[in-house]
């Protein structure tokens, strides 16, 4: 695949980009490795410094890179604002709150004296340069949610970032560079797919994180496990959104249409199967179709836009058979189903969708569907709903809609995914921790968890 900005919105291409050889690779490993070695050192207030004086830029910044950001993978420049602000309220919540969280933790003094110790430590320091391997969904947000707990830790970072998204990835290096930090802290590596397997099996990286395809992250896991390497996962997801009887069912409408195609449909933690108590399914449907159906499909550079479109052509081929596969095999179509043909919309465009009698012998049932379709199934109590939500490879988070706190408390024990959101959709904050179980992968982001995941938990333990 080319490093390349392809406009989705029309298919030109804007720019081009070489791969770097293995002379500008050697390079960067080299003064990442030397940089970890002073940069380490450093206080949690100059560390914190920094970071404030990068999102600082971000905030002047955010039309210019939201525009970028819409440019390269088509989501609506409303969207593209948000995510920049939302990554300098991250940047900044890491920098006020990274030395309490990484603060040295001591055990019971029954526990210290039962060692024969005078004084135990638990100390967090930092592993090294950590390589960021990420996708162009959320091109900024991806990278800042690694970026800002890695560098405040004491770590340096090597991104390599999505193909088509190469401006955002050289504009990541270029803000912290202008905040102040030195050239080695934070390096993005223009790179192709084929190129990781090297810079990851070098000694000079010691862990790495991903987002992105399952592919991706089973070939970057075998290399980090056969060099034994630290690895946080965080791959796709076919969330659940549960509605039952005691639910707002207008309500649990309103936001299913936002959770199903914020991004245009293209989120690992958009909500993708709605499971929806029989007794209140026909009120759900008509009213969650009606709300598709009123989307703005058009161009991602409007403020009126609500989808713009899909990221590439394959992104899009590929939904397309997961569609027509569901089709084939007696799904009913209740709106959309078929690509736009808009002369005015030449890009890469797929309408809102959403498909009914889903079975499990429908690869859409299965397989992530990324971009804005949506596949209903009823359910007849809640053990059903339960059955069919966990009847999935991925889990990553999951959505619940009901008033009665008995079934809460059952949704939470027994939804297999790594977040349950009750009455509201699933969105990543800096406090709370962010990632999954089964084929959405392994690790945590976000909170005091993410920013612990790069750090050497060292004992120390001090005699008499």
């Amino acid at each position: 695949m080319p490093i390349a900005t392809v406009n989705p919105a029309n298919g030109e291409t804007l720019k081009t980009y070489e791969a770097m050889g293995e002379e500008e690779i050697e390079r960067r490993l080299q003064l990442a490795a030397a940089t970890f070695r002073t940069y380490r050192t450093t206080t949690f207030v100059d560390r914190g410094r920094l970071l404030i004086q990068a999102a600082n830029l971000l905030d002047a910044d955010q039309e210019d890179i939201a525009r970028v950001m819409t440019t390269e993978m088509g989501k609506p420049i409303k969207q593209a604002r948000a995510e920049a602000a939302k990554c300098a309220k991250a940047m900044r919540w890491y920098a006020e709150r990274a030395e309490g969280l990484l603060a040295d933790e001591e055990p019971a003094d029954s526990d210290v004296k039962d060692s024969g110790a005078s004084r135990v430590r638990v100390r967090y320091r930092p592993l090294g340069p950590v390589l960021a391997v990420m996708p162009w969904n959320f091109p900024l947000w991806q990278v800042m949610r690694f970026a800002a707990p890695a560098l405040m830790a004491g770590n340096v970072g090597l991104l390599k970032h999505s193909s088509n998204v190469p401006q955002t990835a050289l504009y990541i290096e270029d803000l912290f560079h202008r905040a102040g930090y030195t050239e080695g802290c934070f390096q993005t590596l223009l790179i192709g797919a084929g190129q990781v397997d090297d810079v990851l099996r070098d000694e000079r990286v010691k862990a790495a994180t991903l987002t992105g395809s399952e592919p991706a992250g089973r070939a970057v896991a075998s290399t980090a496990g056969e060099m034994i390497k630290k690895t946080v996962l965080e791959l796709g997801g076919s969330d659940p959104y549960v509605v039952m009887p005691s639910a707002d069912i207008d309500r649990a409408a309103q936001i299913a249409v936002t959770a199903r195609v914020q991004n245009n449909g293209q989120s690992c933690i958009a909500a993708k199967r709605f499971i929806v108590h029989t007794d209140v399914y026909d009120a759900f449907a008509d009213r969650f179709v009606e709300g598709m159906k009123a989307l703005v499909v058009g161009d991602p550079m409007l403020d009126e836009t609500d989808v713009g479109p899909l990221s590439s052509e394959q992104g899009r081929a590929d939904l397309e058979e997961l569609v027509d596969d569901a089709g084939r095999s007696g799904a009913t179509v209740l709106c959309g189903g078929h690509r736009l043909r808009r002369p005015e919309l030449p890009g890469w465009y797929y309408p809102p969708t959403v498909l009914s009698d889903i079975t499990r012998e429908m690869r859409i049932h299965r397989e992530e569907a990324f971009g804005p379709v949506a596949t209903l199934y009823r359910a007849s109590d809640l053990d059903e709903a339960v059955l069919i939500a966990n009847d999935s490879p991925f889990g990553l988070s999951s959505n619940v809609w009901t008033r009665d706190e008995a079934e809460v408390d059952r949704f939470v024990r027994d939804l297999e995914a790594g977040s349950v959101y009750v009455n509201g959709m699933t969105a990543s904050h800096p406090a709370f921790p962010f990632g999954g179980v089964k084929r959405s992968g392994f690790g945590r982001e976000l909170s005091g968890h993410g920013i612990r995941e790069f750090c050497n938990i060292t004992t120390v333990w001090q005699g008499a």
